[in-house]
């Protein structure tokens, strides 16, 4: 006899939405929103009050910029809190710029023209009333909107996402090209001072010390006049030969300035002159219609002539090449040997330095030097017409 007894079915717990890691991390997002908001609103709030009273005094505007540094350094810690539970890619902006040797003022007007300070400040005053918005709909789902929870985070982070892309990262790359241009014009001015000192040691050891040999021997010469005639017209000889020294030593340091060819003929025969210097055979060819403006002709003439003394130095090379030509609003150098190859512009070579400075200027130097040659070096340079400078600047 079989008994029919029916048990009862067993009680599961009631299902839970599981949340993902990513979940939680943007709930403790909007969490800490509030307080973070909150804390900085106030920082805000009380710098800028404090600072446009006290501006009729002489702390009110070192004050105002002191606040747009930590509001900087506020804006850098949640451009790491978006990262960190957002994953949110996001560059730092680039620092305040700083001018060496500058004074007092310069560093107060740089500061209060601060644009990553003050787009800050705007960040936490326009973000105070969504975070406020935020936290309450995060807490609420929290207590009795699980199966809703993962898409709400979402959406109320989304929004803060935009915030941050929009307030606090570099815009549109202007911030970022600002800092490389501050970078280009301190390697300019590193390269000038080095330029000058160079002249300052050639003059010193070279043509004034051969100079002063000079005054000394004509000095001793003029004594010698009466008493031994022919000694004295010997020290005269040797004088001279001594001034023809000085002159060829000062016409070529005024070479290395600024050639006078340079000036007055144009790039062409100014990149034969140097071409003749050269220790290999090379054939120049230059196509030009117009000439540059005198700054950007004399940049190239300056690349020629080290990209030919690399040549001369270390390519072993049987022939070399120059060739220069414009393509729309650009001049193009390129110098090509047949040695044997290798040229690169790492580990502080000449070649680095010389990418630098064309980079100042908003050139490139493009090297392909394979081992066993042939090697081409490409400079690349905004063309500005020469009439049009000389007209700008009457």
């Amino acid at each position: 006899m079989t008994s029919n007894v029916s048990q009862a079915p067993e009680e599961l717990p009631p299902p839970r939405l599981a949340l993902g890691a990513q979940t939680w991390r943007e709930c403790g997002y909007l969490l800490m929103g509030l307080p973070v908001h909150l804390v900085a609103f106030c920082y805000v709030l009380l710098w800028i009050y404090a600072g446009v009273l006290l501006s009729i005094t002489v702390i009110g505007l070192p004050l105002l910029v002191l606040g747009l540094l930590g509001c900087r350094r506020l804006g850098a810690w949640e451009r790491s809190r978006a990262r960190a539970m957002l994953r949110l890619a996001i560059d730092e902006p680039s620092p305040l710029p700083r001018s060496r040797g500058a004074g007092f003022f310069a560093w107060l007007w740089s500061g209060l023209k601060d644009p990553v300070g003050w787009r800050t400040a705007l960040f936490f005053v326009v973000g105070l009333p969504w975070a406020v918005f935020a936290f309450c709909v995060t807490l609420v789902s929290l207590v009795v909107g699980w199966p809703a929870l993962p898409w709400l985070a979402r959406w109320l982070t989304n929004v803060d996402r935009a915030l941050v892309r929009g307030l606090l990262s570099p815009s549109d790359g202007l911030e970022r090209r600002i800092a490389e241009l501050e970078l280009d014009r301190a390697s300019v001015s590193d390269t000038a001072s080095a330029d000058l000192r160079r002249i300052e040691r050639d003059l010193h050891d070279g043509a004034q010390a051969r100079l002063v040999a000079l005054a000394m021997d004509l000095g001793l010469a003029r004594e010698k006049l009466t008493e031994d005639p022919e000694q004295a017209a010997r020290m005269v000889e040797e004088a001279h030969g001594e001034v023809k020294l000085a002159l060829q030593e000062l016409r070529d340091l005024a070479r290395g300035i600024h050639p006078a060819i340079l000036t007055d003929r144009g790039l062409g025969p100014a990149l034969s002159t140097i071409a003749t210097r050269c220790t290999v055979p090379v054939t120049v060819d230059v196509e030009l219609t117009t000439r540059p403006a005198e700054a950007i002709e004399g940049i190239a003439y300056f690349t020629a002539s080290e990209l030919l003394q690399n040549v001369s130095k270390h390519s072993a090379a049987h022939h070399a090449t120059i060739e220069v030509w414009r393509t729309d609003d650009r001049l193009m150098l390129q110098v090509t040997d047949d040695g044997k190859g290798g040229a690169h512009a790492t580990g502080g070579t000449g070649l680095a330095g010389l990418a630098e400075r064309l980079a100042a200027v908003d050139g490139l130097l493009a090297i392909h030097s394979p081992t066993g040659g042939p090697t081409t070096v490409t400079a690349e340079l905004p063309w500005r017409d020469r009439t049009a400078v000389e007209g700008a600047s009457r």
